[in-house]
């Protein structure tokens, strides 16, 4: 197993560099007079409404501080389900914080298209020329370190191997499946500081902070029923099997079918748990905050004083589409699990919740060319219900209309229904008692072929939003889908990574 490139600090999109900027100010400038209609013959066609492509961009801001705020919101009642369970571990509490934690993932999954630009999730200082010093690494990556932190099981479908990890920052000398983890290793203090060393290993399987952390910590690794990690071509419809006596803060303490003597490594386990979600909540507010109205941020973003700055912003939109759509979801989250038969590989691998995070992250690719968001699922029937934050603006679609390119609204519109049908029936087939990892066992099998069609859709779909960069002359295929986002070949979904 390889760590995902979605860990890598330096997985970004390519900034809109001078000479683009250079070349989109020359591409018609401010003149009104240089409309399209002018242009109706050529293959570039000059933008020249700023107020139109400033509409875009103020409701893409208005989403993401919408679906951000949401974010931040389900976070907060984690944080207050993981209180009570710290402080009464009973079977009531710990089922109740694991489905906060699955609605807390409804918001944020529609968040990620909101990547590979220069925007507050990936870039604190806003300026992609310098490198990625943003949080996203903190708050959504994977594959966990999960035997750095608890104990585990090993077997055909978790080696030792995945175990080890290279040099890192944790304090753990020798990680094994049973008593050398931060949580036996009474001599570290599990605080911030502790967790502010994520993914700083070479080979990145130390990641200690964010969402995969605290669901690991809930829910256990994913064995079979019977507690064996031989799963490799045998795995059931369960996900992970944490007892919340590991929480038992006296003598019922446990590490899984292990009883201990004293509550000491359920008292480490819930310090673990409380430290990760404090920070899990502290990023996601920072990220918010970068999003509201009157932030330097947003302020810039929304406000493009010329033509040139405003087509550069929108091929930012792009980009964050186009890479998330190839590179990251059908190559990095998708493709690499299914080629390699990868349970470790899947997103959200310990709840079995890797069918949504792939329906919201392109849910989130959706939202942005049509406008809208219609806020998230809370009672996890498939419907988003909680509205409050709910947004209905000036879209992609609407702006390629007016700009004369109906039948390219036409071509997008169809690639994200051939998307949603594919994802749908992965989703489906979950709901059923089919979960990612069961269905990706062959992967040429019959029930793969959902994962396949959508891997294969979403390059489809990838390819028609880079179109809209170059059909209005904002920049290449290459600068809407980063070329090194992935190794995967998602044309062919059975093809090795």
């Amino acid at each position: 197993m390889r760590p995902s490139k979605s860990l890598q600090r330096s997985c970004i999109a390519k900034p809109v560099g001078l000479a683009i900027a250079l070349s989109l100010a020359g591409c018609g400038g401010d003149d009104p007079t240089n409309n399209l209609n002018n242009n109706s013959n050529n293959n570039s066609v000059e933008i020249n409404d700023l107020a139109l492509l400033n509409r875009v961009l103020a409701t893409n801001a208005d989403i993401a501080f919408a679906e951000y705020s949401d974010a931040v919101t389900t976070a907060q009642t984690l944080s207050s389900a993981i209180d009570r369970l710290i402080a009464t571990p009973t079977d009531e509490n710990f089922r109740a914080a694991k489905q906060a934690w699955l609605t807390a993932r409804e918001p944020y999954g529609q968040t990620e298209v909101y990547r590979f630009r220069a925007s507050p999730i990936d870039d604190s200082d806003y300026d992609a020329s310098n490198g990625e010093d943003g949080p996203e690494g903190d708050i959504n990556a994977w594959p966990l370190g999960e035997g750095l932190i608890d104990y585990v099981v090993t077997g055909t479908d978790f080696g030792a191997d995945q175990v080890g990890v290279s040099g890192h920052m944790t304090g753990v000398s020798d990680p094994n499946a049973v008593d050398d983890n931060i949580i036996s290793d009474t001599s570290i203090t599990i605080d911030a500081g502790l967790l502010a060393n994520t993914a700083t290993a070479d080979d990145e399987r130390d990641v200690l902070a964010g969402y995969h952390a605290i669901e690991f910590l809930l829910w256990g690794q994913d064995l079979n029923a019977d507690g064996s990690a031989d799963t490799l071509m045998s795995r059931d419809g369960t996900s992970g099997q944490r007892p919340f006596t590991d929480y038992a803060n006296d003598a019922t303490c446990t590490s899984g079918p292990t009883t201990n003597a004293d509550a000491t490594l359920c008292t480490r386990r819930g310090q673990f748990l409380r430290v990760a979600m404090d920070k899990l909540l502290a990023d996601l507010t920072t990220v918010r905050d970068a999003w509201a109205a009157g932030s330097s941020y947003r302020t810039a973003f929304t406000n493009a004083p010329d033509l040139a700055t405003a087509k550069g912003r929108l091929l930012e939109i792009l980009t964050g589409m186009g890479t998330l759509s190839e590179g990251e979801l059908a190559g990095e989250r998708m493709q690499i699990a299914l080629s390699a038969n990868s349970q470790e590989d899947e997103h959200s691998c310990f709840a079995d919740n890797t069918h949504r995070d792939i329906w919201l992250n392109a849910e989130g690719v959706s939202n942005s060319f049509r406008g809208s968001y219609a806020g998230y699922d809370s009672d996890a029937d498939g419907v988003d219900d909680a509205v409050d934050s709910a947004v209905d603006g000036y879209g992609i679609d609407e702006y390629l209309r007016a700009v004369g390119k109906p039948d390219l609204t036409m071509e997008i519109e169809a690639a994200l229904d051939t998307t949603e049908a594919n994802y749908g029936m992965i989703d489906a087939n979950a709901r059923a008692g089919k979960p990612v990892d069961m269905v990706i066992m062959d992967l040429s099998g019959p029930d793969a072929r959902p994962v396949r069609d959508t891997i294969i859709a979403l390059n489809a779909q990838a390819a028609a939003i880079a179109k809209i960069a170059t059909e209005l002359g904002l920049g290449d295929v290459s600068d809407v889908i980063d070329p090194d986002a992935s190794e995967c070949n998602t044309a062919d979904p059975t093809s090795g990574c």
